[in-house]
């Protein structure tokens, strides 16, 4: 068949780049080839039940390699990357796209029974907390096998969720009342509860700082549109719903209030934070659209910028922490220094659904608008690839020099 002419001609071309290399070379990659294979072999198995349609592209798979790929090294040393995104490999024109990554394995946890809206893993890498919307907590562990390890829920609705970084058995919960809760997962006890503000009792963001000794708390008024309010139709202008709120630091040990940051020009409600691997810094991003970077020596603003037309939802800071990206509510992905305030990297249009509102379903088949705060995207180890939202599932994009967005390199299933 002209398939198995394809793959045999893409085989052939293989072996003569090969046979330039020394022998110790060569016999590396013969071993990585071999890998590919039984990992090819290993993907079809798993997938065979539920998609006979992919069996045709899996089988392609094991016996060509990409033609726009000049080094079989850097191809075999992509497709063993641990992480995998799923997604067609074949476009509408039946060319194949390049796909730098391959299913070795797919599962799912299936223990929520509506949408969830915050998912995150411990410091160790071996457990995942997840929360949905009707305020249900599930930690769990993925190796060897999925297994949960605690389970709990929530009489309050619960917005924000993250793990304590020393003693990484507790999780921080943030309410919707005003309270943050901290909860043992190997007692599967709440530890203690504190209340922030009565008069700001969203708690948008939580992020502990790396040395485990304290937390930021970020607590907002409630706004023209609630986080949680059900079926709200889009409220109209960008930042409308530029609420008041507060930026605090909290004692982990003592789960005693340190100090209250000034938020200048005025208190507004901060969507996200993040530290720096040392934690001598915390990126903001705020309902006004401004980026502010506080030194947490100093506990004061050193910087601030405005980044977005809207709201800024998403920042984190760069695999280098010499800039920082965000996400926010034009739909902008944007690059910035932060050695000079305001200095644009680059900057990229994101799909409309990487930003929401996304709709949510719970358990009794109710819909609820939730409109997008925390983390909206995720860098690998090395700060290559980026995964952002859409409405269908994840999309991966690779980052390419000069540090910008390239097309998008594969696509994760899942609503």
């Amino acid at each position: 068949s002209t398939k198995a002419k394809e793959g045999a001609a893409s085989g052939k071309e293989a072996k003569s780049l090969f046979g330039g290399l020394g022998p110790a070379e060569s016999s590396s990659l013969q071993q990585r080839q071999r890998r590919l294979q039984d990992h090819g072999k290993e993907r079809k198995e798993l997938l065979s039940k539920a998609m006979s349609q992919g069996q045709n592209v899996e089988r392609k798979m094991e016996t060509s390699t990409p033609e726009t790929d000049p080094s079989p090294e850097m191809h075999a040393e992509r497709t063993e990357m641990v992480t995998r995104a799923f997604g067609s490999s074949m476009d509408a024109g039946g060319i194949r796209q390049e796909q730098p990554f391959i299913v070795l394995s797919q599962e799912e946890y299936g223990e929520h029974h509506s949408s969830i809206m915050h998912c995150r893993v411990d410091c160790s890498g071996r457990r995942v907390a997840s929360l949905d919307v009707d305020g249900v907590i599930k930690v769990w562990s993925f190796n060897p096998i999925m297994q949960t390890k605690a389970s709990s829920i929530s009489k309050s609705p619960l917005l924000s969720l993250e793990w304590a970084t020393k003693r990484d058995r507790l999780l921080l919960l943030g309410s919707g009342v005003g309270t943050v809760r901290l909860y043992d997962t190997e007692a599967k006890k709440n530890l203690c509860e504190i209340g922030i503000d009565d008069d700001m009792p969203r708690i948008l963001s939580l992020a502990c700082s790396p040395s485990g000794a304290s937390f930021v708390c970020s607590a907002a008024a409630s706004g023209l549109v609630n986080q949680l309010d059900f079926a709200v139709p889009d409220s109209g202008g960008k930042g409308s719903n530029q609420v008041p709120g507060k930026l605090l630091l909290w004692d982990t040990k003592t789960m005693k209030q340190q100090l209250q940051f000034s938020l200048e020009p005025e208190p507004i409600a901060i969507n996200c934070t993040a530290f720096n691997h040392n934690g001598n810094l915390l990126v903001t991003g705020a309902a006004d659209g401004i980026i502010r970077l506080f030194d947490m020596q100093q506990h004061e603003c050193a910087m601030s910028w405005k980044a977005h037309d809207g709201e800024v939802y998403s920042v984190e800071f760069s695999y280098d922490e010499n800039t920082v990206y965000s996400i926010g509510e034009d739909g902008k992905f944007i690059q910035w220094n932060i050695h000079k305030s305001g200095s644009k990297i680059s900057e990229f249009a994101l799909p409309r659904d990487a930003t929401g509102p996304f709709v949510l379903s719970g358990y009794s088949g109710y819909k609820q608008v939730q409109f997008p705060r925390g983390r909206l995207f995720a860098f690998d180890s090395e700060g290559n690839y980026m995964l952002t939202c859409s409405s269908t599932g994840g999309i991966i994009y690779k980052v390419t020099e000069p540090k910008k967005l390239g097309v998008a390199a594969s696509a994760l299933p899942g609503g």
